[in-house]
């Protein structure tokens, strides 16, 4: 039974009573586990227990056993590994597992006679085919990564069951092989050899045949997934581009990470209207948006209710990053998620700012120092500075880079010096050297994107490791005391994670939980620099704009949480630095590091 209810927005929704519909892929899913389990039990183990039809069996030409066990053993790890497409309602995977379940229930009575095991595999077939209508996702984004990941996933675990096969015919093993001649084995006979290893009677050839069937399923998944038409993370078009440029020129005032959803590794979902639009990307089956919707705040609802059907089409996690307190707003409102404090974004209004008064007293003479070292800075816009030196920069600012791979995604352009990003702005530190460098007297960069039109938002700070501490405070003070001169009223800094939590719980009459929490952002900072950003940022005397987390249930938190690390580069699969070709202008995530922090969400 079922009644419409108003939303806030005025659309109405359906209310289901009984069981959610994502109960019944999550049901099938486990069964689907259970299910696996029992085949891999069937295609290893010995047989449980006698039968008539099991005598009948042993006579019959052609080694039907053998056959049959490697054909179950099959049929459970192909299910294992589709159970998680079966909880995502993925099509695909409904499509293989209304295959592979009568092929083990044949295998199951063939090797083991088990009528019980035809059974559970017909209970388990009977709902998928009644819920049909239940599994029409889409597939998922696919990467010549997922290849690799399957090989040494599928390797490990091909050689620790084929650890188990091996080893639980003990009573029928000739003498007593090492753990050495078992691996041997069980790598030979993945291989399709015969290995060091001999049994009395068939077995041999039931050991033979499943080790094979391990073999055989690692080399054709990992094949298929090499092979198959690629369809990477989406890129924007440059349509999408231009229509992105003309929202922000109306609307980018509004947003200070608003100019960042035009990395070009992010897709985009407009409204119906074309007047509002939401930016982004799929990790691990979590669909990522970040900031703000682009656009008209009237047009905001289609754009999300398209971001919402995309997400459904493919049995997608729903989240987004680093929205501002109105965005989160309008998220709850019309999706029914929920709403999480992330953190703060530091914003300095130009007007107010100074060096001067005692509590600028650090960074004044930190500033006036480095100045006397010989530094001096110049703060331009990108179309200002010739294609010599935007190559120099961007050169630069590649190799100081501090990780491996390059880091961002909510809060990070991707890109330096872009003909289309002649508004960006660009703050250098020189210094003139008796051997200068491969990079002339330049010793720090700083990039700001645009942020409407009289605002900038920080991008990234990279700095020769050679230089003097100091240098990110040096370029802020430079960019703020020139912003007046280039029309800028506001900048937006570093995003400093769980500041309100860092600013309470150091405060006389904190409460025990409030100052635990505290100990434990303090005690990751070691890793994350939680508290350091915090206080970078702190030095500048910034206005707190808080920022928050947008997501479904407290169970997707820790997927959405690893989703977000692998979006902003703290989690990769990407080949060394070394190893990788140099692009002339990197297209991937541009993510700020300094020796105080990261700006990340």
């Amino acid at each position: 039974m079922s009644g419409e209810v108003p939303s806030r927005s005025g659309r109405s929704r359906q209310i289901l009573r009984g069981p959610r519909p994502e109960a019944v892929p999550a049901l099938v899913a486990r069964a689907c586990t259970l299910v696996g389990v029992l085949d891999i039990a069937a295609g290893v183990f010995p047989r449980f227990r006698r039968s008539r039809m099991h005598a009948i069996a042993e006579v019959l030409p052609g080694a039907l056993g053998p056959f049959a066990a490697a054909l179950s053993l099959s049929a459970g790890v192909l299910l294992l590994l589709l159970a998680h497409g079966l909880r995502r309602r993925k099509r695909r995977a409904w499509r293989a597992a209304v295959v592979l379940l009568p092929a083990g229930a044949v295998a199951q009575f063939a090797y083991r006679h088990s009528v019980i095991g035809v059974i559970i595999s017909a209970a388990l077939l009977a709902p998928l085919l009644r819920h049909r209508e239940e599994f029409t996702a889409l597939p998922d984004p696919r990467s010549r990564w997922r290849a690799l990941a399957n090989f040494v996933l599928m390797g490990a675990g091909s050689l620790a069951l084929g650890l188990i096969i091996v080893s639980v015919h003990e009573n029928r093993m000739v003498g007593d092989p090492s753990l050495a001649d078992r691996i041997t084995h069980v790598l030979y006979g993945l291989f399709g050899f015969e290995g060091p290893v001999d049994y009395a009677g068939p077995t041999s050839w039931t050991v033979a045949f499943s080790l094979g069937a391990l073999g055989w399923l690692t080399a054709v998944t990992t094949i298929y997934l090499a092979f198959r038409p690629e369809h990477p993370a989406a890129r924007l078009t440059e349509d999408d581009e231009t229509r992105l440029r003309a929202l922000l020129e109306k609307h980018g005032g509004r947003d200070s990470l608003g100019h960042f959803a035009l990395r070009r590794d992010k897709a985009v979902v407009f409204s119906p209207s074309g007047k509002a639009a939401v930016t982004y990307r799929v990790v691990s089956g979590v669909m990522l948006a970040s900031g703000d919707p682009i656009g008209d705040v009237e047009a905001w609802p289609g754009a999300i209710e398209r971001f919402m059907d995309e997400a459904k089409a493919h049995s997608w996690t729903p989240a987004v990053m680093g929205c501002s307190e109105t965005g989160g707003e309008v998220w709850t409102r019309e999706t029914g998620l929920d709403a999480l404090e992330l953190g703060d974004e530091a914003v300095v209004d130009v007007a107010d700012f100074s060096l001067a008064g005692r509590a600028m007293r650090n960074v004044r003479q930190m500033v006036k120092r480095i100045e006397r070292a010989g530094y001096e800075t110049r703060v331009r816009r990108v179309r200002d500075l010739s294609e010599g030196e935007l190559d120099r920069i961007r050169r630069a600012a590649e190799d100081w880079r501090g990780t491996d791979t390059e880091r961002g995604f909510s809060m990070a352009l991707g890109r330096i010096g872009d003909p289309s990003d002649g508004d960006c702005l660009i703050a250098t530190a020189h210094k003139a050297d008796d051997q200068p460098g491969p990079y002339g007297d330049l010793k720090a960069v700083l990039h700001f994107v645009p942020w409407g039109t009289d605002g900038v938002s920080l991008d990234l700070m990279r700095r020769d490791r050679s230089a003097d501490p100091g240098m990110n405070e040096l370029l802020i003070v430079a960019a703020l005391q020139a912003s007046p001169r280039l029309g800028i009223k506001q900048i937006s800094l570093n995003f400093a994670m769980f500041r309100s939590a860092l600013a309470r719980g150091e405060k006389i009459g904190a409460g025990p939980v409030l100052r635990a929490w505290r100990g434990l952002l303090v005690f990751l900072s070691r890793w994350f620099q939680i508290e350091s950003l915090y206080k970078f940022n702190a030095k500048f005397r910034p206005r707190w704009e808080p920022r928050f987390v947008v997501y479904g249930s407290s169970r997707d938190l820790p997927r959405i949480g690893f989703a977000a690390m692998q979006a902003e580069g703290f989690v990769n699969l990407a080949l060394p630095r070394l190893l990788r070709r140099r692009q002339p202008t990197p297209r991937v995530c541009a993510h700020t590091m300094s020796e105080h922090g990261i700006r990340a969400a």
